[in-house]
């Protein structure tokens, strides 16, 4: 993807003059199930019944003057969720989703009771097959009301509670079940209902080419793409103010130190001169407000960049009313949302994994800190955070803008976390990315580590664009690559050593190649406290220190 330079120019898009015939302007315990040992009979006569109800979901607007995770204060319920001890619970899950439904409950009693290995392997194939596509109809009831068991069978692939033991099924209910921290951290259901509210947009996929004839269709996307220019401007805006309020006060505090004075040394009634702290605060008063003149040229900028792009979204939209309010789309938005999830799922797991797509005491091995439940997850975030200083971060017009990316929890049994987009493809400045994150790994910290990783990776190389395998991050571990002659797909190698990177080298461990360590010193930086750190344990850290210094002093840093 090439970078849009002209994303926040303050003039009206040329398609969206086209369209409107003008010329662009110019700048300005549960009841137990059949078959499991020990398990009274459960009557399903009436397990597929329909008309259940219940359900929520969250938003994710961006403030760019955020600079820090929020603290946690609750990690478990005082009071645990109830679902879990509903005797009803496997028939609810599964009632109202017609024959599906009962598909699956016939091939996991077959699953359950098969003694030949050879027939349990058959059987365990097909309950999978059969379970996502039973799942698609539970996902596209999201965007509504959700009973609890179904909500849970998204959101942890609790099929059935007693599949866990007692012990397990207390900890999962416990987990804090509303969003409180309010970051872009979304379990499945969430995130099914995100996409069809509209609140957040679909995956990007390979967009189909749309006929020129069809104006509906073109109209809705360029109203999407103004969108998107009109939500980065307003966040551009927002750390544009926030920053000439934080030089307006440096001004203030500055200018108070000036007014101070003590009386001259034979005189009670004279002030002392200004003394040489006082007189280097003139010189930097004069910076202060060049920056502050600065600022307010961006300010200004920026709002007429607003103003453009507002009034382009309510010309669309005006557009969009006139040809009838909209368009009918074939697939709806969560059928194709699903698509995307349940092939990153499988991507997560690989191909030697655990395919199995339901939550049981047979494959759920995690310790409670590895168990990617939203809590823990945005804990390994500040962390990661905590060490690498631009880990969620992309510059835009010379500005380091702190972006969370969305995060969907999945809940399977993969290792490795991704990322999928590295932003919208129509606001590249200030959208979020996205990346995904497997819920029972073996170690959520690396689980992590491999999705920021590929983030940093995917969003280094969209901005180096065909330069790629030459500037900047991607390039430079691109170059190291070839020079040490190795082999294989060269992100994976990458995402390999940012996870060394993290874990080895933050704390003084050596085991990057010193030339690569470089690469990743310079551009990926440790955060201050970590480097101070470093630069204390050996003479490789210390000369890595001692560059940044260097760089810092000269006009080329």
């Amino acid at each position: 993807m090439a970078q849009d330079n002209n994303m926040f120019q303050g003039e009206m898009d040329p398609e969206i003059a086209a369209l409107l015939g003008t010329e662009a302007k110019p700048k300005a315990s549960a009841g137990s199930f059949a078959g499991s040992p020990g398990a009274p009979a459960t009557d399903f006569a009436s397990v597929f019944d329909d008309n259940l109800e219940g359900g929520e979901a969250p938003s994710g607007d961006i403030d760019l003057t955020i600079a820090s995770f929020p603290e946690i204060t609750k990690r478990f319920e005082s009071i645990p969720i109830e679902a879990f001890n509903d005797p009803n619970y496997y028939k609810v899950a599964l009632s109202g989703e017609g024959d599906i439904a009962q598909r699956v409950h016939g091939i996991l009693q077959k699953y359950l009771n098969a003694k030949d290995p050879k027939d349990k392997g058959v059987f365990r194939q097909q309950f999978i097959l059969a379970y996502w596509d039973f799942l698609i109809n539970v996902a596209r009831k999201a965007p509504g009301k959700l009973p609890d068991p179904k909500k849970y069978l998204l959101r942890f692939s609790i099929l059935h509670p007693t599949f866990l033991d007692g012990e397990n099924r207390a900890l999962f209910a416990k987990f804090v079940v509303n969003d409180y921290l309010k970051e872009p951290v979304y379990y499945l259901d969430e995130w099914f209902k995100a996409v069809g509210t509209g609140t957040v947009r679909n995956s990007s996929t390979d967009e189909v080419r749309v006929a020129k004839s069809n104006s509906a269709i073109r109209i809705q996307q360029l109203l999407e793409k103004a969108q998107g220019k009109l939500d980065g401007a307003r966040s551009l805006l927002k750390a544009k103010d926030e920053e000439r309020t934080n030089q307006e006060k440096i001004l203030a505090d500055s200018v108070q130190l000036i007014f101070e004075h003590f009386p001259l040394d034979g005189f009670r009634d004279i002030s002392a001169c200004y003394s040489e702290s006082q007189k280097r605060v003139f010189g930097e008063i004069m910076e202060i407000l060049k920056n502050l003149l600065k600022v307010d040229h961006d300010l200004d900028l920026f709002l007429k960049e607003y103003y453009q792009a507002e009034q382009d979204v309510k010309t669309l939209q005006d557009k969009v009313e006139e040809e009838g309010g909209g368009i009918t789309v074939d697939v709806k938005a969560v059928d194709t949302e699903f698509e995307t999830i349940k092939q990153m799922a499988k991507m997560t797991i690989g191909r030697q994994g655990n395919h199995f797509p339901i939550l049981t005491s047979e494959y759920f091995h995690c310790m409670p800190n590895d168990i990617g439940y939203r809590e823990n997850v945005i804990s390994v975030m500040a962390w990661i955070e905590s060490i690498d200083a631009e880990a969620f971060c992309r510059f835009h017009r010379n500005r380091l803008n702190r972006i969370i990316p969305y995060v969907v929890l999945l809940p399977t049994y993969g290792d490795s976390g991704m990322c999928w987009e590295p932003f919208d493809r129509y606001n590249r400045a200030t959208s979020r990315g996205r990346i995904v994150v497997p819920m029972y790994s073996k170690n959520l910290q690396t689980a992590m580590l491999s999705a920021v990783g590929d983030l940093r990776w995917q969003v280094a190389k969209e901005k180096a664009s065909r330069f790629w395998m030459e500037d900047g991050l991607t390039g430079a571990y691109y170059q190291w690559f070839q020079k040490m002659k190795l082999k294989g797909d060269v992100k994976e190698a990458f995402i390999s050593d940012y996870i060394t990177w993290m874990l080895k080298e933050s704390e003084g461990t050596q085991k990057l190649d010193k030339e690569l360590r470089g690469v990743f010193w310079r551009h990926m930086p440790f955060t201050k406290p970590i480097k101070e750190k470093l630069k204390n344990r050996s003479y490789v850290y210390q000369d890595l220190f001692q560059r940044d210094v260097n760089r810092s002093m000269s006009d080329g840093y």
